[in-house]
Formats: C-alpha cells, structure tokens, sequence
C-alpha cells in the first residue's frame, strides 16, 4: 500500500480558518467539526489519489527511460558477423539441448548432451562437441547464462582443451526471454519442426552471432530490461521501447546476410512481407553479394531500394561500400 502522511491538525486549522473564522464565537465548535469531515470524507481522499498519480506518472516516465536505455545498450551489443556459432541451453535432469548455426544464421543441426548428474556422460559429450565443431567450422560456443550455464561452460572448455580446438571460443550468453521466444508465433513460423527446447538453444547461438537480429523478435518487456515492467504505463512503455528498436536498427544499419526477417522489416521501406521475400532470395542465393541484387527480389522496387539500401549492409561482399551507409 502507498499512503499520502500529512498533518492532518494543520490542515483542518487551516480551513477553519480559510472559511469559518468570521463566523460567530458560538458557533464554533459546530463549525470545527464540519472543516474536520470536510477533511476526512472528502479533501484527503481526493488529494491522495491526486498526489499518487502526480508521482506515478513521474516514476513512470523515469522507469520508461531507463528501460529503453537498458534496451539500448543490450540491442546495440558486439555484433559477431559472418561466423558458425554452437549455442547451447543448459539443463540437468533433460540434457543440454545443442544447436548449430551457420555464418548466415542458418539452422543446421541440434542434438542433446548429458554432462551433469545424473547421467555425467562427460566421453559422449566431448565426442558429440568435436564432432560438431568439425563438421560445421564452429568458430563460437555460446552458453545459456541459466541454471548449469557456469558448470557447462567448464565442460565445454575442458573438452576444447583436450581435443586441442583453441581456435573455438566458448562463452556464457544471458538467455533472457530464449523461452518467450522459443513459444511464439516467429519461432513456429521459422521452426515449426522444431521442439521449443532446440528453438531456445537457437535463438542463443543467433543472438551471440548478431544481437539486435535475434533479440528484435521477443517483446522488449521480456529480455530483462528493467524492474517493474508491468507496473508502469503499457501503452507508454510499448511505444518507448518500439522507438528505441527502431532507432537502434536504423542508426547501426543490418547485416543482409544474417539478418532475421523480423529485423529487416524494421528498416526502412521495408515491411514484414517484404522482408520474408528478402530472407527467401537470400536462401536461394547462397547470400548476397552486391545490393544491387535487391531489385531482383518480388515487389522490390527502385523506390523501396532508395530508400533502405543505405540500412543495409552486405560485409566481405563486392564492393566495399556496401559495409557502409553509402
């Protein structure tokens, strides 16, 4: 409960005063006993509920603030580029759900280890990370920073240890809102084959290779952004931090090739159907080369391309400009 203290006393002396002062001596007593309800039956209420709304919306805004700076600063994160990353969700008693993704942010191949109690099965889980780190190139093991995620990580870097893989780096990944994700309608569209767990350990990997491609799709109120989320003003807060996604995709520009069709249809120009038919060319075509490309994508037209080529990013690609707003 939250509750307004004032001097009641004072309060009450001061309306006696404001209205009822002239009044006659012998009515007095009469007259202090109406400032005194006056005060408990109505005023108090009515200023209470005032000054708490005063202040809720003052904290409102202040926490808006620092949740879309918190945003901020968790979308516009390292951006790893064009290399095959092994995420993995840690779990004990079910096994630590492995998936593969390739430079482009493609799914490739999952599997289950088992290297905590109570199977302990520390040979196959060696076997089954060399075997995997081999056969796609893996460059980056990303870890899930939940429940296990520090004992994990140990394993995995003994294991790269051992089998003399120093050039795989293994690191821990906060997995906030990997399950909000591995549940919604974007994870069914992208994986409608796949088990909730093994979308969980995907949406890992992608957001250790491009953070803001990954993380665009789970509602910003559940990534950990702030405390107290769904105490403030929803209308307020959704559009705050709608704002600061859009500001952060287009300030920093989007990697074509990795490039999530969640994220693309941020950009510019560009809407979600578009941006579907933009992933779906770039399957067909192994990856773009040149933004020229573009135009050769369904209802991709010149004035589109004017204006969200400069968003969009093609590294290692033909012409150096392309890595720039140019």
């Amino acid at each position: 409960k939250v509750n307004v203290e004032v001097d009641k006393d004072k309060i009450i002396e001061q309306i006696y005063n404001r209205f009822f002062k002239e009044n006659s001596p012998s009515q007095e007593d009469f007259l202090r006993t109406c400032s005194k309800k006056a005060f408990s039956l109505h005023l108090h209420t009515g200023l209470e509920l005032e000054i708490k709304s005063e202040l809720k919306k003052e904290s409102d805004v202040s926490a808006i603030d620092i949740f879309g700076v918190n945003l901020k600063n968790l979308l516009l994160q390292p951006y790893l580029g064009q290399k095959a990353v092994m995420g993995i969700d840690p779990g004990v008693r079910t096994g630590c759900k492995v998936a593969v993704i390739d430079k482009n942010g493609a799914f490739m191949e999952d599997t289950v280890i088992y290297p905590h109690a109570p199977k302990n099965d520390l040979a196959g889980t060696a076997h089954t990370i060399k075997t995997l780190v081999e056969k796609y190139s893996v460059d980056h093991i990303a870890i899930g920073n939940g429940t296990f995620g520090r004992e994990t990580l140990q394993i995995v870097k003994q294991t790269l240890s051992h089998f003399k893989l120093n050039k795989v780096s293994p690191m821990l990944v906060n997995e906030d809102g990997a399950s909000i994700y591995s549940a919604s309608d974007i994870a069914r569209e992208e994986f409608p084959d796949q088990d909730l767990t093994v979308r969980g350990a995907i949406s890992i990997a992608r957001r250790f290779q491009d953070p803001l491609a990954e993380l665009v799709k789970i509602d910003p109120k559940s990534i950990g952004v702030g405390q107290y989320q769904h105490d403030v003003n929803q209308i307020k807060l959704k559009k705050s931090l709608g704002t600061v996604v859009e500001n952060c995709v287009n300030f920093v520009g989007v990697d074509l090739n990795t490039a999530s069709y969640s994220l693309l249809s941020f950009i510019s120009g560009i809407g979600p159907a578009l941006a579907k038919s933009i992933v779906k060319k770039r399957s067909q075509l192994g990856g773009f080369k040149v933004r020229e490309e573009l135009l050769e994508v369904t209802k991709f037209s010149k004035k589109v391309f004017e204006q969200s080529a400069g968003f969009l990013r093609i590294y290692s690609g033909e012409n150096p400009l392309d890595q720039t707003s140019i």
